[in-house]
């Protein structure tokens, strides 16, 4: 089946000039869709095509700023005040709400580089240079996604970690926020 596509449009919407090309010839002879030159007037630019007003997101936390006063908990860009959890995502409810945390994170062992330097400076010492090996290191890399559900809305936010211990902390903040959701 061929693809179809819409009609171009008519020549005189109500509203809309009709375009017509310029008798001097310029970029916009060549190109229908270009916007039509003016000159500016001496010392100052030429104005632009109009640029549309930034959208406002819904809920309080969508720009950075202070967090609002008698919040309980902040995880990302989620914060419990008072009987309420708000999100971009807009308010909910607290009571009922349901919490989920995910560890989405990855923790790695490596040997130091330190330690295979010293190991290959003391090969000559059997056991010293051995015991260098097992000089490793932990590498934590990922997010914790945190979800919260309510009140007919859902939002989630992942919180950045580089510790093991960072990420037990956030999941025992989501278990204070669900004891609080009871």
């Amino acid at each position: 089946m061929a693809q179809q596509y819409p009609a171009p449009p008519p020549d005189d919407e109500p509203g809309h000039p009709a375009y017509t090309k310029p008798a001097d010839g310029g970029p916009a002879a060549d190109n229908p869709y270009a916007a039509p030159q003016t000159p500016a007037a001496y010392g100052y630019p030429a104005a632009g095509p109009p640029q549309p007003a930034p959208l406002a997101m819904p809920g309080p936390l969508t720009a950075p700023g202070p967090v609002p006063a008698g919040t309980v908990l902040t995880l990302g860009d989620i914060a419990v005040a008072g009987d309420t959890i708000m999100t971009p995502a807009g308010p909910i409810p607290l009571r009922g709400a349901v919490w989920t945390c995910t560890d989405m994170s990855r923790t790695q062992e490596k040997i130091q580089t330190a330690g295979i330097v010293l190991a290959v400076v003391f090969v000559s010492f059997c056991a010293i240079g051995l015991l260098f090996l097992l000089m490793k290191e932990r590498i934590t890399t990922g997010y914790v996604q945190v979800t919260v559900d309510g009140g007919g809305r859902h939002h989630a936010t992942l919180i950045p970690v580089q510790s093991a211990e960072q990420v037990m902390y956030v999941f025992q903040q989501v278990a204070y926020a669900r004891s609080l959701s009871v």
